[in-house]
């Protein structure tokens, strides 16, 4: 009896893992496809990597959603993309425009490899270093060169 009771509990507990929320395409296969076309533009804010169209995580799956409805309603692919932007800020798009806002945006990966190149290259520097002499080198040295100097 225990035993079917934590099976019972079980399946209650995972049954929202086993709902599978399916998107419904557009009836007009044009307005379909410039949906499409939107979502494979859009980043998925929980994934960060991958388009909603992509993904599968349940925020990407009411932004499906709600541009299937702007789509539906006739909004232009502008309009729904300005529409995002203004919601959820420039990175809502997987190809942010350049613009002042996002200069650290596009400049980062230049200004990364600036800051890197400067690192490697003042190890190399202190690495090739000579090691300052000490007191003994320095009199061995000196006295190398009196001798040398009374040669020539």
């Amino acid at each position: 009896m225990k035993r079917l009771m934590v099976f019972i509990l079980c399946l209650a507990f995972s049954a929202p893992a086993f709902a599978v929320v399916a998107d419904k395409p557009l009836a007009d296969p044009a307005k379909e496809a410039v949906a499409r076309s939107l979502m494979k533009e859009i980043r998925c804010l929980v994934c960060q990597n991958e388009s909603i169209d992509e993904s599968d995580a349940d925020l990407a799956k009411d932004l499906r959603g709600l541009i299937r409805e702007h789509v539906a309603k006739g909004d232009s692919p502008k309009q729904i993309r300005q529409f995002l932007v203004d919601r959820y800020g420039d990175w809502v798009l997987l190809k942010p425009p350049v613009q002042p806002s996002t200069y650290l945006l596009w400049g980062s990966p230049f200004l990364f490899l600036i800051l890197g190149g400067i690192a490697v290259m003042r190890r190399r520097v202190r690495a090739n270093a000579p090691e300052p002499l000490s007191a003994e080198e320095e009199a061995k040295l000196k006295k190398l060169l009196r001798s040398k100097g009374d040669k020539a």
